[in-house]
């Protein structure tokens, strides 16, 4: 059997609004994801046994039963329980580029990476679409990074518009090694702090989620107008993520000094996620470079790293047989 090496790149969060909570306990969001071509490489070998094994290169990755690379797996082999008696399990390992803990889906990343081989290794012949199903199974991100691309994310965050490719954009994206920040404690402050602010009857809350595909962000997208983007990036959790981790607000505004400084340049900046990734985007690699040496001049910090990346209009792929 085939062995395949995939790419399993990061996303950020180009917009993201809270409108309530749902029923099922979930909170209703409305957000634009964008995936870039930082990326892991996930390896998956047939081992001809009934177990999966799980190995990373980063000490701070379970490689057990919590990891949702690990997860993906025993949902396939649950799904498709003929498959699995009939090619056996696989050794998967994770090859990590994306910083850990960072809010840009390197866990959910991984997950759909896994998804994606099974269905190659098994030959189980899925579309895009039924493997976005079953994502949806392993967690809210999980589906968008089947596909990637540029797309508006409602309900959960599973429920998945395509829009229009943005190709030609650049992004510098800046972490604190050391620094994390739960989702769950995120979201559970902000619904602390701005619960008052909720629709809350299920007629609002899905025509406010409609509202956004016909919204501002949604058509600068469609007209392709890169400023415009930039001016209206909007992150509703850094409401409650700046005031308690000072770092990531100092971060954020070193970008945005920048961007007072270099307006041609530089279009915006934002925290991705729940964070603590900061990034600012730009239109020229040349000009996402730049802007990484000015921050490191700033901010002359071992513990902050960071990268530059491109957007890039694709999700999880095959990177070579190996």
């Amino acid at each position: 059997m085939q062995s395949y090496t995939l790419l399993a790149p990061a996303k950020i969060n180009l917009y993201l609004e809270i409108i309530g909570l749902r029923a099922d306990g979930y909170h209703e969001l409305a957000m634009v994801m964008q995936t870039v071509d930082l990326a892991d490489k996930i390896v998956l070998r047939p081992n001809g046994n009934d177990a999966f094994r799980l190995s990373c290169d980063h000490p701070q990755v379970p490689a057990d039963q919590t990891n949702l690379a690990y997860k993906a797996a025993q949902l396939m082999a649950s799904e498709f329980p003929k498959s699995f008696a009939n090619y056996g399990g696989a050794d998967i390992h994770i090859q990590k580029n994306i910083p850990v803990a960072a809010g840009l889906a390197g866990g959910s990343t991984n997950g759909a990476a896994v998804l994606v081989g099974l269905n190659l290794i098994w030959q189980l012949g899925l579309t895009h679409s039924e493997l976005e199903e079953l994502a949806g199974q392993l967690g809210s991100d999980v589906p968008f990074c089947i596909s990637g691309g540029t797309a508006l994310a409602t309900g959960r965050g599973n429920e998945l518009d395509t829009l229009p490719p943005l190709n030609n954009l650049y992004v510098v994206l800046g972490k604190y090694e050391s620094l994390a920040v739960p989702t769950p404690w995120a979201y559970k402050t902000y619904k602390e702090q701005f619960s008052e602010t909720y629709v809350s009857d299920i007629a609002t809350l899905e025509s406010r989620g409609k509202r956004v595909h016909s919204g501002p962000m949604v058509n600068a997208i469609a007209h392709q107008d890169s400023r415009k983007i930039g001016e209206l990036l909007h992150n509703d959790l850094e409401k409650v993520v700046l005031p308690a981790y000072p770092q990531v607000e100092q971060l954020r505004q070193a970008f945005l000094n920048e961007k007072e400084s270099y307006s041609e340049t530089i279009l915006g900046a934002m925290m991705s996620g729940s964070g603590p990734t900061v990034f600012a985007i730009t239109t020229t690699l040349t000009q996402a470079e730049n802007l990484k040496q000015k921050i490191q001049t700033t901010l002359p910090d071992p513990d902050l790293k960071l990268w530059v990346a491109k957007f890039i209009s694709s999700g999880i792929s095959i990177a070579g047989d190996s």
